[in-house]
């Protein structure tokens, strides 16, 4: 059994914390504001090419994921955590971004059967490659 000590903080730990805390708390106006002025529907340029993006980062992800952890390489960890993040995000426009009817049923099964499903099992990998599942 190896013995690891723990991290010391940099000086710099603190600052940076209050930044983020801060950066969070700031987004909570903010999106009352783009509440009240966003328009309900929008007509959006390379639509298809920021979906074709994303699926490619997600495969990426999924994929570096998994070679990754067959190589014991503790990468694995905050790629899947990232990817985690990705899948929930790629979830969540999929359904609030679909047309009512089939569409969104379609989107609905993808989330609940793949999307979300995938997400938690990277959110799994990441933590117990960190040591904190």
């Amino acid at each position: 059994m190896t013995l690891v000590a723990p991290r010391v903080p940099s000086r710099r730990t603190p600052r940076l914390a209050t930044v983020l805390t801060g950066a969070g708390v700031a987004l909570v106006p903010w999106m009352l504001v783009l509440a009240k002025t966003l328009p309900q529907t929008a007509e959006v340029s390379n639509w298809s090419t920021a979906w074709i993006g994303l699926d490619a980062v997600l495969a990426a992800g999924l994929g570096g994921t998994g070679l990754l952890m067959r190589r014991h390489d503790p990468r694995a960890s905050p790629l899947a955590a990232a990817t985690a993040a990705l899948l929930a995000m790629d979830a969540w426009f999929d359904v609030t971004t679909s047309a009512p009817g089939a569409a969104r049923a379609a989107a609905l099964t993808l989330a609940v059967c793949a999307e979300l499903p995938l997400a938690a099992a990277c959110a799994t990998v990441a933590a117990r490659r960190t040591g904190r599942l």
